[in-house]
């Protein structure tokens, strides 16, 4: 199946995970990079602009290319948050679709599903990707930025927010 098969959250998100034997793995690596210890100047965030369940290969995708960017920066240079976790478990009722399949295929009965994969649901104005960067490497996380955001199969919009602005605390 595709991912634009569960692009739209419909129903309950299904994420009882004691009724299901073989729960697919966790494909994202990492959720946080850098180091958050230095003083930063800026927060470029990204947010959804819709409402939108997002499969974990495309929340990965977009984590590396962002990643990929900014890393030559240095490891101190910059922190990088993902910042949604796919929860809910993608179930998929296979149907077979060759000769003598009406013997086989079960249709509609019992059509629980095998789960395939995990997803994250993400409400409209809900941040995705959060870099924390130094004033000097300001373009940087902004091209990074523009990167991920075509990993994933959603509207969003880029924010950059001064950490004066925000009133966050230096760390």
């Amino acid at each position: 199946m595709k991912g634009r098969n569960y692009r739209e959250p419909k129903g309950m998100p299904y994420v009882r995970r004691e009724y299901i034997d073989a729960i697919p793995s966790l494909r994202i690596a990492k959720f946080t990079m850098g180091s958050l210890t230095k003083d930063y100047d800026y927060i470029v965030r990204l947010y959804s602009e819709e409402k939108v369940q997002v499969r974990q290969n495309a929340l990965e995708a977009s984590r590396v290319a962002a990643n990929k960017i900014i890393e030559p920066l240095g490891e101190s240079a910059y922190f990088l948050k993902l910042v949604p976790y796919p929860h809910v478990i993608l179930r998929e009722n296979k149907m077979i679709a060759t000769a003598g399949a009406d013997r086989l295929s079960e249709g509609m009965r019992r059509a629980f599903g095998k789960p395939i994969g995990l997803a994250a649901r993400i409400e409209s104005n809900d941040p995705i990707l959060e870099i924390y960067i130094k004033k000097e490497n300001l373009d940087k996380a902004k091209k990074a930025m523009k990167i991920a955001r075509s990993k994933l199969p959603m509207k969003t919009r880029m924010e950059v927010l001064s950490i004066a602005q925000t009133g966050q605390a230096k760390n």
